[in-house]
């Protein structure tokens, strides 16, 4: 469990198309094997340390052709960003994702003061 230490609590959200490979014959639609997206998303706001991010799919368009194969995740998070990744593999094919993303942690307040 992580702890705030009585600073004030900032939330970050936001949603991003991290592709759509069905217009274009891109990988995620006509590949096979391990394939790989990723985004950099910036806070909008630093950070006083990485957050907690949580990711989840907000659309995905996929073939019924094949099995459906998704390993979502944020990754290099740090105070001011994260990466967002989608994994795929083997005969799965993915014609658009968008994954939605939100952020907790703890924020500078300038109406806090500390009292020495």
């Amino acid at each position: 469990m992580r702890k705030l230490k009585g600073r004030t609590l900032g939330i970050d959200q936001g949603e991003h198309q991290l592709f759509s490979d069905f217009e274009n014959g891109g990988d995620m639609w006509v590949g096979s094997g391990p394939r790989e997206r990723r985004n950099k998303i910036k806070f909008s706001e630093a950070f006083l340390s990485a957050p907690v991010v949580q990711v989840s799919l907000s659309l995905w368009d996929v073939s019924n052709g094949g099995n459906i194969r998704a390993d979502i995740a944020a990754e290099k998070v740090t105070d001011k960003g994260f990466e967002l990744v989608f994994r795929t593999w083997q005969d799965t094919k993915i014609a658009r994702v968008r994954l939605s993303w939100i952020a907790f942690g703890e924020i500078d307040d300038e109406d806090q003061w500390d009292v020495v």
